[in-house]
């Protein structure tokens, strides 16, 4: 018959759901500390439960070695002939048990102790015991009661053992009262923890999973299956469901006759919003679904390995695309496990501008290489913004005429020297400045005019000798008009002949005093 001991381990055994034997081993040990505080030795103790009597007695085990010159450590060994003195049976390689008196001499410190040693292996036991149950248990839904409140933290009684369901575990909208029945997921179990080892939650996205399973025959049967749940306990939910049946509409099965499914997991979740979305393997198409209740524009693959998109809305769409604090599109790229970019309309139009603008290289080029225009022009320019050709070139004669210092004169000689130097670039002829500078300048101009008027006489009798009336008279005509051309150019360098004589003629009347200052 067993002894009282042995049924009061029993009991807390059965209590904590762990095996009898391990309690009796805590108490084992819890002994075994006990007698050697209380010796003060170093021996190897071992300690013995009797089942029938209740007895625990404690041992001094030592190894049985043939001779003395194989003793090592007297704490530990023992030859063969002193161990037979103790046990006539004893053999070499055998164990002595040598007993420990601890009846009545151990005290109340070693009590104490031994006390706390069970309690410690009963934890340790009861631990493991909790961990092997639920382990295989991780992201499944039980029914939980809570039993208290610590701090921000509900612990709950979920049969065989506690659950811990920390704040970050809650959702928002949410508050717990002792005694309350409650749905909660097991997200993990920890083995070396004070406390509970069980972690439950609220805010995990299996939650909604399960209660759409209860609600929602379409998806405990298969016909409709889940593909991507996205949450944010206490906000929002987006979930994708997709039908194996042509003939089943996927979101309305979810949603069911005047929303009576989807409000039973609402009122469950305390008035958390979901939304129910068709899933499609073309991520273009799901993108627009998943911005919902957002108006989507156009969608655009990025980078397909990196998984990034990019979508515009327009405008008036842009706020509620991103959601309240960004909520909806960090929920849709949550959903699809895709980089979202949103943009709106205007954005991306000057997004496009900006690009383009940028491949149009502008060139610039210093006013220095401009050869027609002196340094002082080129320092009024510079004072007045103007340092490259290319934007001298888009200014307008009234623009450059506004600048100080800068005339009607210079702005001619302005144009000029600029086209010259973009003729220069395009390979063709550079335009000449033609001012009068001296007579030998006019000279072969008029020379080369009366050239022109001797052939155009030449022609006109030419064309006279063997032509109607009518194109002799027009050939005529030509021949006065170079004539009075020729004669023109004549008289000019004839007037700057006499100029130049002139200047001379005075140049000699200077007195010689005046030359010499």
């Amino acid at each position: 018959m067993a002894s009282e001991l042995y049924n009061i381990i029993e009991g807390v055994s059965r209590e904590k759901g762990i095996d009898p034997q391990i309690v009796v081993s805590a108490v084992e040990d819890a002994i075994v500390v006990a007698t050697r505080k209380y010796y003060k030795t170093q021996e190897n103790l071992r300690a013995v439960l009797d089942k029938d009597s209740g007895k625990i007695n404690a041992y001094a085990v030592k190894s049985i070695v043939e001779g003395p010159e194989q003793v090592e450590d007297p704490n530990l060994q023992v030859t063969v002939d002193q161990a037979r003195k103790l046990d006539p049976s004893a053999e070499a390689g055998g164990e002595l048990l040598i007993p420990k008196v601890t009846e009545g001499i151990l005290g109340r410190i070693a009590a104490q102790l031994a006390k706390q040693v069970i309690f410690q292996k009963v934890r340790e036991a009861e631990r493991d015991t909790v961990y092997n149950e639920y382990i295989g248990h991780v992201n499944e839904i039980v029914n939980a009661t809570v039993k208290r409140l610590e701090g921000p933290d509900v612990i709950l009684d979920i049969g065989k053992a506690e659950a811990r369901m920390g704040r970050k575990e809650q959702s928002r909208l949410e508050s717990f009262a002792v005694g309350e029945r409650i749905r909660v997921v097991i997200v993990r179990v920890e083995k070396a923890t004070k406390g509970p080892g069980v972690i439950a939650s609220r805010s995990a996205p299996e939650l909604v999973q399960h209660l759409f399973q209860t609600e929602v025959p379409e998806i405990y049967d298969g016909t409709v299956v889940i593909r991507a749940i996205a949450r944010e306990a206490g906000e929002r939910t987006k979930i994708a469901v997709m039908s194996k049946d042509k003939d089943v509409d996927a979101v309305g099965a979810c949603v069911g006759m005047k929303g009576m499914r989807v409000q039973s997991i609402i009122r469950e979740l305390r008035g958390e919003k979901i939304d129910i979305i068709e899933y499609h393997e073309d991520p273009v198409t799901f993108a627009e679904k998943a911005l919902q209740p957002a108006k989507v524009s156009r969608v655009t693959i990025v980078d397909t390995a990196e998984k990034h998109l990019e979508v515009v809305v327009d405008d008036t769409q842009l706020s509620l695309a991103i959601g309240k604090k960004g909520q909806n599109v960090r929920l849709a790229a949550k959903l699809l496990g895709w980089k979202i970019d949103i943009k709106s309309e205007e954005e991306k139009r000057q997004e496009v501008e900006q690009q383009m603008s940028a491949l149009v290289t502008q060139t610039a080029t210093p006013l220095e290489l401009v050869t027609g225009l002196g340094e002082g022009l080129v320092e009024k320019l510079k004072e007045a913004g103007v340092n490259t050709v290319e934007s001298l070139a888009d200014m307008t004669p009234e623009q450059l005429e506004a600048i100080e210092g800068i005339g009607p004169k210079t702005v001619e000689k302005i144009s000029i020297a600029v086209n010259n130097y973009f003729s220069s670039l395009d390979g063709g002829e550079a335009v000449v400045a033609t001012g009068v500078e001296g007579a030998e300048e006019a000279a072969p101009e008029a020379a080369l005019s009366e050239e022109a008027v001797t052939e155009g006489s030449v022609e006109a009798d030419a064309l006279a000798s063997g032509t109607e009336s009518t194109e002799t008279v027009a050939a005529e005509e030509s021949t006065e008009t170079a004539t009075e051309e020729a004669a023109s150019t004549t008289e000019a360098a004839s007037t700057t002949e006499e100029a130049a004589t002139e200047e001379a003629a005075k140049a000699e009347e200077i007195p010689e005093e005046d030359k010499q200052i």
